[in-house]
């Protein structure tokens, strides 16, 4: 059995989902700053939110990696160098690129270098090349398979490189090389390498003949849409591969998703090591991945070219129905004063609270006041107490978790 623990690297597109995943079992967090990584359309952080970022993962005992993995224009350089001068500044544990010119200015300044995926590492020899320019870590293509990742380890080992591997293990995948796409630059002028994807490919489209006499909807099955990456089914041999870190796709995803998908793989990591991985569990664990937003599951590439490709309809096995908002938190009786917006709530549901640094938090309603007085259900428009075990903050938006 593998000595070390795989590296859990988890996503943060927001404080939310970076409390989330801290709080669920990640032993680092990649994020970005706007402007500069390949998920524009993610809430990410100010440059000016970067000291807190670092000082409340490193606080938790977490590393804090900064993504800078877009392609880079000639105006932006000094822009870049702004941001990795103030990366060292509060001792980011790492940068993630993959532009030459920022690898350079990664390197001048001493920072950790990890290559992304975007640069599509797929053989030991590129490995090598970038090991020689710096880098700590690469993040191989999402195209290699398992036989050929573990070669790759073998040859690290062999030739005692001083670099370490990641791969993707659960998340979006994209019908590109490693995310390199124009499909939205061309519909849409917003390029995917500027980390401005439209998404495109994951739409139901109408073709129609040249003669006109035809048309036919092309999206139940979404062509040209992968279904998402899942790898809890075969967490073991990844781990035996001797992989150094694995990572989780998400920076635009929901806090509950980081909550959840972080949580699960932690476990599933944890209890190989102990020794009580075995299918049931993986079976259960797949179970509560379901609950959160995906597009179908599939094993990559990890066993060869995916068989079961594109992804079905979208969704999860929960839905999260809006209800309300926060307006006040009691700390000393652990009570939330809900405003009920949209819809009742009743004794026994599930409740899902999230708010700016409220992390995708979880309750089963077993008592709620109205007026002081102990309710059963309460109906829209209601102001509502209601007991929780964790603290909330006024605007949190209080959700119905809901099995369909």
């Amino acid at each position: 059995m593998i000595k070390n623990k795989p590296e859990l690297v988890c996503p943060a597109g927001d404080w939310a989902s970076l409390i989330a995943a801290v709080e669920n079992g990640a032993d680092s967090i990649y994020f970005g700053v706007k402007g500069v990584n390949m998920r524009q359309m993610a809430g990410n952080f100010e440059i000016s939110e970067m000291k807190k970022v670092v000082s409340c993962l490193h606080g938790h005992g977490k590393k804090g990696y900064l993504t800078v993995n877009t392609i880079v224009m000639n105006n932006e350089l000094e822009k870049m160098r702004q941001i990795l001068v103030e990366a060292k500044r509060e001792k980011i544990d790492a940068v993630i690129l993959w532009d030459l010119a920022v690898l350079s200015m990664a390197k001048e300044l001493k920072l950790p270098i990890h290559i992304s995926t975007q640069a599509s590492v797929s053989n030991i020899k590129a490995l090598e090349f970038y090991a020689g320019l710096g880098a700590e870590r690469v993040v191989l293509a999402r195209e290699c398979t398992l036989e050929q990742i573990k070669e790759i380890k073998d040859q690290i080992h062999n030739k005692n490189i001083p670099c370490s591997i990641e791969v993707f293990i659960h998340g979006a995948m994209c019908l590109s090389v490693s995310g390199r796409c124009f499909m939205a630059y061309y519909t849409h002028g917003r390029s995917a390498n500027r980390g401005d994807c439209t998404q495109p490919c994951r739409r139901e489209y109408k073709i129609v003949s040249v003669d006109g006499d035809e048309d036919f909807i092309v999206g139940r099955d979404y062509v040209m849409s992968p279904k998402d990456l899942c790898s809890i089914d075969f967490i073991d041999q990844l781990i035996h591969a001797g992989i150094d870190a694995f990572k989780v796709e998400g920076r635009m995803r929901s806090a509950e998703y980081a909550r959840v998908v972080t949580h699960v793989y932690r476990q599933a990591i944890d209890a190989h090591f102990e020794g009580r991985l075995n299918d049931g569990l993986k079976k259960e664990m797949k179970g509560r991945l379901r609950e959160v937003y995906n597009r179908g599951f599939s094993s990559g590439f990890y066993f060869g070219k995916p068989d079961e490709a594109k992804s079905g309809r979208l969704g999860h096995t929960y839905q999260k129905i809006y209800v309300g908002e926060v307006k006040k938190h009691y700390k000393k009786i652990s009570v939330a004063d809900v405003l009920l917006r949209t819809d009742g709530l009743k004794k026994g549901d599930e409740i899902l609270v999230i708010g700016k640094t409220t992390p995708a938090c979880m309750a089963v309603v077993d008592e709620m006041q109205q007026n002081h007085v102990f309710v059963d259900e309460a109906c829209k428009g209601a102001h509502v107490g209601i007991k929780l075990p964790f603290k909330t903050n006024p605007k949190d938006k209080v959700f119905l978790w809901k099995r369909k």
